[in-house]
C-alpha cells in the first residue's frame, strides 16, 4: 500500500482542552486514542499566535520573519515553497479540505504572468494545496469574504433556502418566535445552531475528506483536513450546545496583580473589546459551553473518520498529525481571543502517529520536548522519503523522538507577532515598523522582546500559570541578558538564501573555480596561472587516489 498522511488542524483549539492533555471534564476519547497510538508533544508552540501567519509557518516550515506573511490577509509571497511543493516531486497528491487562511500574492502573480486559473496559478493561490474543497469558515454577508458555493448547495439540497446558510443556519440560532439570533453575538453562544449536527461545518468537511480519500485510491496522498472550529462564531448544533454546563467550566487563570501595572503592550490588549467581554463571567460561561461542545463534535467526527480509515484498510499506512493553529484565552489573563504569548494562546496540542514499526517503542509517549509548528513539514517530508532541505525548511523533523533516538530536537521555541494591524498600535503610538513582539521559551523561561519597550519575562517553573511578569525586576537581569543573546543569535540566522544549500556552497572550488572559468582576478601573468593550475591538478590526483 502507498504511504499517506492525514494532517488535521483545528482552529483556535487550546492545548489544554482535551482529556489527554488534562481537561477534567471534556471527554475526547478519539483524540486520546491518537495520543495512545503515537506521541503527544506536550510543549508545542506556534510561530505566531494568530491564524494567517501561524498557518503560513505550518505550511512552509519557516518562521514568520522568513516567509513574510506577518498577519491575516498579508499575502504569502510568490516563490515561498510549501508542503505541496516539497511533496509533489515525490508523487504525493497534496490536497486541502477546509481552511488555510491563505491570501494569494496577486500582484506577484501578475508580475510573473501567472494566470490565477492555470494549474500553477491555483497552487500558488492555495498555499500549495490542491483545493479539493477550501472552506475557510468565514462567510458573513457582504462582498469581502467569498462564499463556499459547494456548502451553499449542500444546504439547499437539505432544504435550506436561506441566501447565506453559513451565516443564518450553521452559525445562527432561532428564538420561539422564529427570529434569527446571530452566532456572532456572544450572548447567543449557549443556544443550538439552526443547522442539524450533520449539516454543520465539522461533519460536512469530514465527509468531504472521506470523499477525497475514496477518490485518491492507491495514489500516495497528503490530505490537510483543516477544521474551522472551535473558532468563533461560538455556536454549535444540538446536542452539543448544552453538553457542558457551568459545573464543567474551569475558572479563569488570572489575578488582579496582572492588571495593577502591566507591560504597556499587554495592558493595551487587556482593553480590547473582546477582552472586556470575557471579564463578564456569565458571558464567558456561555462561550465555554459552546467552545467545549464544538470540541466534542470534532472528537466525534474524528472517531467517524478513524473508523472509515480502518474500513478502507488505510490505518496502517497513514501518518496522522493532529494539531491547532493557536489557542484561545477564554478570559485567562484578562484576555479574549489570542495574539499574545501566554500558553493559553501560543501553545497547541500536537499528536503525531507514525504507523511504521520504528515508532512502536514510543507509542503512548507524552513528550516534554520543545516542538514548533514548523516541525510538521520536515516530519511529513521525511516520512515520504524526501531529502532534507535545511536551507529552505527551518523546522526539524520529529522522527528522532518518534523513533526513540533522542529526547529533544531543539533548545528553544520561538514565536512572533506583528500587531501593526491592531488598534493597540495606534493607542500606544507605535510606528508600524516597530509593532513587533518575539517570544523565546527554553522550557522554563519565557522571554518576550517588545520593540521600543522593556521585555516581558515569566518563570514557568516557579509560576506555571504565568501570572507574574519579571521583566522589570532587576533581580532577573542576568536571565534577560542570556535570553536576549539567544534572541540575537536567532535573528542572525541565514533564512533568505533558499535557492542554494550550504552543501552546494561548501562543495564549490573557491580557490580555482573562477580561474578555470576564465575569470582571472589577481594573477600577475600567464606563468603564474599555469603554475597554480598545475599544482592544483597534482593535488587533485593525490586526493583521488586516497579516496
Amino acid at each position: 500500500m502507498a504511504k499517506n498522511v492525514l494532517f488535521i488542524m483545528c482552529d483556535q483549539l487550546r492545548w489544554d482542552y482535551l482529556s489527554c492533555t488534562g481537561h477534567p471534564h471534556l471527554d475526547t476519547p478519539h483524540i486520546d486514542q491518537l495520543a495512545k497510538r503515537g506521541v503527544l508533544f506536550d510543549r508545542t508552540y506556534v510561530q505566531s499566535p494568530i491564524c494567517g501567519p501561524s498557518r503560513m509557518s505550518f505550511y512552509t516550515g519557516r518562521y514568520v520573519s522568513a516567509h513574510g506573511s506577518t498577519w491575516n490577509n498579508i499575502p504569502l509571497k510568490v516563490g515561498e515553497m510549501t508542503l505541496g511543493d516539497h511533496l509533489r516531486p515525490l508523487g504525493v497528491r497534496t490536497a486541502l479540505c477546509g481552511k488555510t487562511h491563505m491570501t494569494a500574492d496577486v500582484e506577484g502573480m501578475r508580475r510573473l504572468g501567472l494566470a490565477p486559473d492555470s494549474e500553477i496559478g491555483v497552487l500558488v493561490s492555495q498555499c500549495g494545496f490542491e483545493p479539493y474543497e477550501r472552506e475557510d469558515g468565514l462567510h458573513p454577508d457582504g462582498p469581502r469574504y467569498p462564499r463556499n458555493s459547494a456548502y451553499d448547495s449542500f444546504m439547499k439540497d437539505r432544504g435550506w433556502q436561506d441566501e447565506n446558510p453559513w451565516q443564518s443556519v450553521a452559525n445562527s440560532a432561532e428564538d420561539d418566535d422564529g427570529n434569527i439570533l446571530s452566532g456572532w453575538f456572544m450572548d447567543n453562544a449557549d443556544k443550538p445552531a439552526r443547522a442539524a449536527d450533520e449539516e454543520s461545518e465539522t461533519p460536512y468537511i469530514t465527509s468531504r475528506a472521506m470523499d477525497f480519500i475514496r477518490e485518491a485510491g492507491d495514489t500516495p496522498w497528503c490530505l490537510h483536513l483543516s477544521y474551522i472550529k472551535p473558532h468563533w462564531p461560538y455556536i454549535v448544533s444540538a446536542p452539543y450546545h448544552n453538553m457542558y454546563g457551568s459545573e464543567t467550566h474551569l475558572d479563569p487563570v488570572r489575578s488582579e496583580a496582572e492588571r495593577a501595572d502591566p507591560h504597556p503592550v499587554y495592558g493595551a490588549f487587556m482593553e480590547e473589546r473582546v477582552s472586556k467581554a470575557f471579564r463578564d463571567d456569565a458571558m464567558r460561561g456561555k462561550v465555554l459551553t459552546a467552545y467545549m461542545g464544538l470540541i466534542k463534535q470534532i472528537d466525534d467526527q474524528l472517531g467517524r473518520l478513524m473508523a472509515f480509515l480502518d474500513a478502507e484498510g488505510l490505518t496502517d499506512d497513514t501518518m496522522i498529525v493532529f494539531t491547532s493553529d493557536h489557542g484561545d484565552y477564554l478570559g485567562d489573563h484578562w484576555m479574549g481571543e489570542k495574539e499574545l504569548f501566554h500558553d493559553a494562546s501560543a501553545r497547541v496540542p500536537l499528536i503525531v502517529v507514525d504507523p511504521g514499526p520504528e515508532a512502536d517503542a514510543t507509542r503512548g509517549l507524552r513528550s516534554d520536548a520543545l516542538a514548533e509548528a514548523i516541525d510538521v513539514v520536515p516530519t511529513i517530508l521525511e516520512y515520504f522519503g524526501g531529502q532534507a532541505v535545511p536551507h529552505i525548511i527551518e523546522g526539524r523533523a520529529l522522527q528522532p523522538i518518534l523513533h526513540g533516538k533522542t529526547d529533544a530536537v531543539r533548545e528553544v521555541a520561538i514565536s512572533e507577532y506583528d500587531y501593526s494591524m491592531r488598534e493597540v498600535r495606534r493607542r500606544l503610538g507605535v510606528a508600524v515598523k516597530d509593532a513587533r513582539l518575539t517570544m523565546l521559551f527554553d522550557g522554563r523561561w519565557k522571554y518576550i522582546f517588545a520593540e521600543g519597550f522593556r521585555p516581558m519575562l515569566y518563570d514557568l517553573e516557579a509560576d506555571p500559570d504565568e501570572l507574574t511578569d519579571l521583566g522589570a525586576d532587576p533581580a532577573y537581569v542576568d536571565e534577560i541578558v542570556r535570553l536576549e543573546r539567544q534572541f540575537f543569535d536567532w535573528t542572525r540566522r541565514m533564512a533568505q538564501r533558499t535557492t542554494k544549500s550550504d552543501e552546494w556552497i561548501a562543495a564549490r572550488d573557491a580557490t580555482l573555480g573562477e580561474a578555470k572559468a576564465g575569470i582571472l582576478i589577481g594573477y600577475r601573468n600567464e606563468a603564474e596561472l599555469r603554475e597554480v593550475l598545475s599544482t592544483a591538478e597534482a593535488q587533485n590526483k593525490v586526493a583521488r587516489k586516497t579516496q
